[in-house]
């Protein structure tokens, strides 16, 4: 797309006039028109507000001249659904979702973000030994690693995640063996659909919100697994087959 056309095109999509749009983001009708006759170009302040209207990158709106990518994970940043959020609601363009979620850097431990990141790498291209090689020679380069004691939280977001830890097991779910670890997870990756008992399907997820879950298997063996997800306001348990086929919801509680 076109650096002119992102603009007219973002303000199209979403069914607003010149002027409507100039009203939100505090400029003139004008203004808007020379934006997407390619005359000029918003200013900083203005791209921050047309970028949380629009829900897209600033990078988008300049034409995406920069490949974005996530200074934590190293992932590319391809589109603007894997971009976090700030605890305002802007993006940040620095992270992916899995990352970095709502204003909170979800990672504190390199190991542990290495052993996430390898499961999605390895191929037959591609072994476990070189994943694991590859990602310890990137991580220490990015800036989050780098900035690690300047952003860190001092320990707050891992003992949150100790909490939950404690509070999922303290539950006693019958076959869910002890949960160890709980990883960042996107909503719309592990939103499934459960049956309830009047017959209906119910999802309890939101598409676009990070989540702490995890995959177990189950101590009493067969091909369903263990689903836990949790986040500020719920603990979430369930049962699935492969792929998230059949699911049954074992437990939802308010925390």
């Amino acid at each position: 797309m076109e650096k002119r056309n992102v603009i007219l095109e973002l303000r199209t999509k979403k069914g607003l006039s010149q002027d409507e749009l100039a009203e939100k983001v505090m400029v003139t009708r004008q203004a808007v028109s020379r934006w997407e006759n390619g005359e000029t170009v918003p200013n900083t302040e203005t791209l921050k507000l047309l970028s949380k209207e629009f829900d897209v990158s600033i990078n988008t709106l300049l034409g995406a001249p920069r490949q974005l990518i996530c200074q934590c994970c190293g992932m590319p940043l391809e589109d603007d659904g894997m971009i976090s959020h700030n605890s305002d609601g802007t993006l940040n363009e620095d992270y992916c979702k899995w990352c970095y979620a709502d204003g909170t850097y979800t990672y504190s431990d390199m190991d542990d973000l290495i052993d996430v990141c390898v499961k999605h790498m390895v191929n037959e291209k591609f072994t476990e030994e070189q994943a694991r090689l590859y990602m310890k020679g990137l991580l220490p380069k990015l800036d989050y690693w780098k900035r690690y004691e300047e952003l860190s939280d001092n320990g707050q977001f891992e003992a949150f995640k100790k909490q939950l830890l404690t509070e999922i097991n303290d539950l006693h779910i019958e076959g869910l063996p002890k949960v160890e670890k709980l990883n960042a997870l996107v909503g719309k990756y592990v939103n499934l659909e459960y049956p309830l008992p009047n017959g209906r399907n119910v999802k309890f997820l939101d598409d676009e919100t990070t989540y702490l879950g995890n995959q177990l298997e189950s101590e009493f063996g067969g091909d369903r697994c263990f689903g836990v997800l949790a986040n500020m306001d719920f603990i979430m348990i369930c049962t699935y087959e492969a792929g998230g086929a059949n699911p049954e919801l074992v437990l939802y509680k308010k925390r």
